[in-house]
């Protein structure tokens, strides 16, 4: 399985994925913290999901498919990720099933997160996405910059500092 994987060290602002290119990995974040985020057409950039320690992420549909991805991969602090040649990795997982049962372990979590992150958006008020981020992610305040913290939850800046000051 080591021919399928290399370990790459990134610095904040390095990407992982442009947007309209075909992707060919996947990977496990080491260290750090990386974001996934779109473009949108007139410019404003969306994101989607900030990924920590032991997450596997990937473009999922765009991989699957061989179709440009229409996400964005990009490092927000000093990141370490293991890096798995998709071809490769799915070669490996047709003949050994010890793999085959990882990468199905690994698409059971990513379906799980992206429900998980369908409920908190649709049920969870902005503070309470704010305070299960700064769980999931030590010393987020301090690694993030504020106008990234509050696009990962779906608010403005000036709705994080609210909700900062209520807490404090």
């Amino acid at each position: 399985m080591y021919e399928a994987a290399e370990y790459r060290k990134l610095e904040p602002g390095d990407k992982l994925l442009s947007q309209g290119k075909i992707p060919n990995k996947i990977y496990l974040i080491l260290k750090g913290v990386v974001r996934a985020y779109l473009i949108l057409e007139n410019g404003k950039e969306v994101t989607t999901r900030l990924f920590n320690p032991y997450m596997f992420f990937a473009s999922i549909k765009a991989l699957l498919n061989k179709k440009p991805s229409s996400i964005i991969y990009e490092a927000l602090t000093e990141s370490e990720v293991l890096e798995l040649d998709f071809t490769t990795f799915s070669n490996l997982c047709h003949n050994h099933l010890d793999v085959m049962g990882l990468y199905a372990k690994v698409l059971e979590d990513t379906i799980i997160r992206s429900e998980a992150r369908f409920i908190e958006f649709s049920s969870s008020d902005a503070t309470k996405r704010y305070l299960d981020l700064r769980k999931r992610i030590n010393n987020l305040d301090n690694l993030i910059p504020q106008y990234q913290i509050a696009a990962s939850i779906g608010i403005t800046p000036v709705q994080l500092s609210r909700i900062r000051a209520k807490l404090n």
